[in-house]
């Protein structure tokens, strides 16, 4: 069988393993695929779909963007920065699991209000202006609204 061009995915993935020293049986019990796929996907024989590489990266804990990268699943220079970041998160032994998810929704909100975000690369999502902001983030900073709705500066509380 030939190499599909993912020995890195599978060096990588090995790697990984042994740091979490894990056996190729457990590392596949955990990620719930068989053990001779694995295997193959370790030795570069074969290209996991997105949803294995998923799992994988749950059962040892490390980010399922670096190895989407590495797979050639996302664009690693447009991607970097941001699936770095992830990583370092991810890997900081000092946080807990909620402290790291809470880290990374608060990195992803940057992201999205900078006009960087995964709704905003893909195009999807609200309609922003020249400034990389969406109407209701400009309401919410100006002044003249209150929760989001206009408001008579005129009138006074009370």
């Amino acid at each position: 069988m030939a190499s599909l061009n993912v020995g890195n995915l599978g060096e990588y993935l090995r790697e990984q393993r042994r740091n979490a020293q894990l056996s190729l049986r457990q590392l596949a019990d955990a990620a719930g695929v068989s053990n001779p796929y694995l295997s193959q996907i370790e030795r570069g024989l074969r290209k996991p779909s997105a949803e294995v590489l998923q799992q994988v990266a749950k059962a040892l804990r490390i980010s399922a963007e670096t190895l989407y990268v590495r797979a050639g699943i996302l664009d690693a220079e447009r991607d970097r920065d941001e699936v770095e970041t992830r990583a370092v998160i991810l890997a900081d032994p000092t946080l807990n699991e909620r402290q790291k998810q809470v880290l990374l929704q608060i990195y992803e909100s940057f992201r999205k209000e900078n006009g960087f975000g995964t709704e905003a690369e893909a195009g999807i999502g609200a309609e922003t202006g020249l400034d990389g902001r969406t109407e209701s983030d400009a309401a919410a900073d100006d002044p003249r609204t209150v929760g989001g709705s206009d408001a008579d500066p005129r009138r006074t509380a009370g």
